[in-house]
């Protein structure tokens, strides 16, 4: 099965900007739908920002017009643009993908990396 591996996380400033990337070990346009999650401590995961085999991409309330997500096909990477982030922005992000395995519907993720916004 596909293996994903993010990077790109770390300690940033309020109002600044990170990018996270999500390496894939088959071609993204393998996968119905990819997108990134998120996990700040005492919460439930949630869904950020998504986009499907088509392209058409979908965002959480919380950071639209802030977020960008986007894919590369010909390198096997998802991405998150993290513009102008807040502290409530703090959480452990995670890829995830949606691919049909045998007829069935599977999904998988990767470990997450951790963003950190300081006010």
């Amino acid at each position: 099965q596909v293996q994903l591996v993010e990077s790109g996380g770390g300690l940033v400033q309020s109002g600044g900007s990170l990018r996270l990337s999500c390496a894939a070990s088959k071609s993204v346009l393998d996968f119905v739908l990819m997108g990134w999650y998120r996990q700040a401590p005492g919460k439930q995961r949630e869904a950020v920002a998504v986009i499907t085999y088509g392209g058409n991409t979908n965002y959480a309330d919380s950071v639209k017009g802030r977020f960008t997500v986007s894919r590369d096909n010909a390198e096997n990477i998802l991405s998150l643009q993290m513009n102008s982030v807040r502290p409530e922005d703090t959480a452990v992000y995670y890829c995830n993908d949606q691919q049909f395995v045998d007829a069935a519907l599977v999904s998988a993720w990767g470990q997450g990396t951790q963003v950190t916004v300081s006010a």
